[in-house]
């Protein structure tokens, strides 16, 4: 197991030895690794080995399942984010996720940006306007949409909603920004624009990517961890994990022979 991050650069996230519990199942098994301030972690692997269990324990959105539970630690900039005094509503304005499906509420596209910060008391319309204009730039939006900021959301493609689900998330300026397969039901045009944005978002925000197409991960991610069953089998800089892996099992996935 490869677990050689770039030690100069400051760890944003540091997991030590975690294992997640669903009921009698386990579905992360001791993982233990360190997530580096602005960078793009990406995660592969194939179905069932624990991408997406991971990505939602770091915001704690496996709380919502009773039957979860975590073991080990999670540390966010050196803060046990499972710790009593920590809450889980805060924890997800640092910690943003956007999902595999695009999920625009059924509202303007305005709406939809502001909706989180509404939330969190902004009622000035010339703040609102600013945190609309930045963050549907940031999502390489904004020249799409900027003529109709009115319309349903819901009328927008896949890819355009996609990317107003990123924009949505940064209004809440968070820290971090997880990803789950964030690309998979679109076409390689709106790929590219969402693999665009987040090479330029990370110089503000540590990315965490879920993904199932390896070639995303070479293109765009820094670092990429390998998980198979639940575990991690290896971690690295993109391109040692894609060109002289440690690990056979590792060779084996991203050359395609199993997945």
């Amino acid at each position: 197991m490869r677990k050689g991050q770039c030690v100069e650069r400051k760890v944003k996230i540091s997991v030590q030895n975690l294992s997640v519990f669903f009921g009698q199942h386990q579905a992360l098994r001791s993982l233990t690794m360190n997530v580096p301030a602005n960078r793009i972690l990406g995660i592969i692997g194939p179905a069932s080995s624990g991408k997406t269990t991971f990505l939602r324990t770091l915001n704690r959105m496996n709380d919502l399942d009773p039957e979860s539970r975590a073991e080990g630690r999670v540390l966010l900039d050196g803060a046990d984010i499972y710790h009593p005094s920590q809450s889980a509503v805060q924890l997800r304005k640092r910690v943003g996720m956007v999902f595999a499906l695009p999920m625009p509420l059924p509202m303007s596209i305005y709406d939809n940006v502001v909706y989180g910060p509404r939330l969190s008391g902004i009622r000035n319309r010339a703040a609102l306007d600013v945190i609309v204009e930045r963050t549907l730039t940031a999502a390489f939006l904004w020249d799409e949409v900027k003529d109709r900021l009115n319309m349903l959301a819901l009328r927008l493609s896949g890819g355009q909603q996609q990317r107003l689900c990123l924009a949505r998330t940064l209004a809440m300026e968070p820290e971090v920004v997880l990803l789950d397969e964030p690309c998979s039901g679109l076409d390689p045009i709106s790929t590219a624009r969402i693999e665009d944005a987040l090479t330029v978002l990370k110089e503000r925000y540590t990315i965490i990517l879920v993904t199932n197409n390896t070639k995303q991960a070479s293109r765009i991610a820094d670092e990429t961890a390998f998980f198979l069953m639940g575990e991690l089998v290896e971690l690295g800089e993109t391109s040692q994990i894609f060109t002289v892996p440690c690990d056979q099992r590792t060779s084996d996935y991203v050359t395609g022979r199993f997945g």
